[in-house]
């Protein structure tokens, strides 16, 4: 299967969900709690849409590696995809967060989780580079294509295109950064709300480009190896069209398919035409998340995939990278239940 479709994904069941209010000023998707609403209902909602998730994705055939978080510090923890990232060839990621109060979501019990399941060879951490202001949010500051090895990204103040160019020597990887803007004038905080890069199909927010040589620079760099563009709007954006992923499941008899995970709202705000485009290569998987959006990310924030081979299991059999659901999957340690490995 494809290098762009991981198998594998990392989730936070973060039990004290909340909008973090250190965020609110750059990132315009963000909202507040309903007026009224208490913080533990809120928490408790949240905890629901986690949940379906990972049923979701495990009910695709997604192997699903589920970490708790009890910590009332790290509102936003519930977002893996930003402090962490998975490479083929054994390869693993970790990078400096804008935010003060988000820098501690990182986990070594993660990292532990990850060279012990799976082959990883180097762990290289931009985190250092935080005292200095320079800012680069994973998988959130950057859509990777990982065929044609490209990192596209929007310019931002979590998007530092130094280190860009680091990432990139250390990864192989081709920077293609540029500006993006709301209506408004205001700058995309995310790469990832505006596009998602499948390996088939791709959906961008072309028209959130301002430069139109750059706009059309991404759209034929995108093309290139035959991958279909689909272009959204700035109001399907907001309806987190953009933040999908995709991924590699197994159909019940063992084959395996390319799934595009999204929430409801996205997957209602596309047209006929997007869906039709999108389902000649991938089956959607949509799971409302509405009070995870409060936080100004969507399904895509929610996942980090795993793009690692597999150690062999006992008896030297690959790890299967799919799981049946179970009762009770998740743990503290991210523990797979149903086949007792991490």
């Amino acid at each position: 299967m494809s290098a762009q479709a991981p198998s594998s994904v990392i989730l936070v069941r973060a039990t004290k969900f909340v909008p973090n209010p250190a965020t609110a000023a750059d990132n315009a998707f963000q909202h507040v709690i309903p007026e009224g609403q208490p913080t533990e209902e809120t928490s408790r909602q949240a905890l629901a849409e986690m949940d379906a998730l990972a049923g979701a994705l495990r009910d695709v055939g997604v192997r699903v590696h589920v970490f708790d978080d009890d910590d009332h510090t790290r509102p936003d923890s519930v977002f893996p995809n930003n402090w962490l990232s998975t490479h083929q060839g054994g390869y693993v990621a970790v990078y400096p967060m804008y935010a003060s109060n988000r820098r501690h979501e990182r986990r070594g019990d993660v990292l532990e989780m990850l060279k012990s399941t799976y082959r990883v060879q180097t762990i290289i951490d931009y985190s250092g580079l935080e005292p200095d202001g320079i800012f680069l949010e994973g998988t959130g500051a950057m859509v990777l294509d990982h065929i044609s090895r490209v990192a596209y990204t929007a310019v931002s103040s979590r998007a530092d295109t130094n280190v860009l160019e680091r990432f990139c020597t250390d990864f192989r990887y081709e920077p293609m950064a540029f500006e993006a803007l709301d209506s408004g004038g205001v700058p995309v905080y995310h790469t990832n709300v505006i596009a998602c890069i499948g390996t088939d199909v791709a959906l961008v927010a072309l028209g959130m480009i301002p430069d139109e040589q750059r706009r059309q620079e991404v759209r034929e760099r995108l093309s290139v190896n035959g991958r279909r563009v689909v272009e959204i709007t700035e109001e399907q954006v907001r309806q987190f069209a953009g933040n999908a992923v995709e991924l590699c499941g197994r159909r019940p008899d063992g084959t395996k398919r390319y799934v595009m995970a999204m929430s409801g709202s996205a997957r209602r705000s596309l047209r006929p035409d997007q869906v039709a485009e999108i389902e000649r290569s991938c089956e959607i998987v949509s799971v409302d998340v509405p009070t995870i959006e409060l936080a100004g990310g969507s399904v895509r924030c929610m996942i980090a995939g795993v793009h690692l081979d597999p150690r062999p299991a006992e008896g030297g059999e690959p790890t299967a990278t799919a799981v049946a659901i179970d009762e009770h999957p998740h743990t503290a340690d991210g523990q797979d239940v149903a086949e007792g490995t991490g």
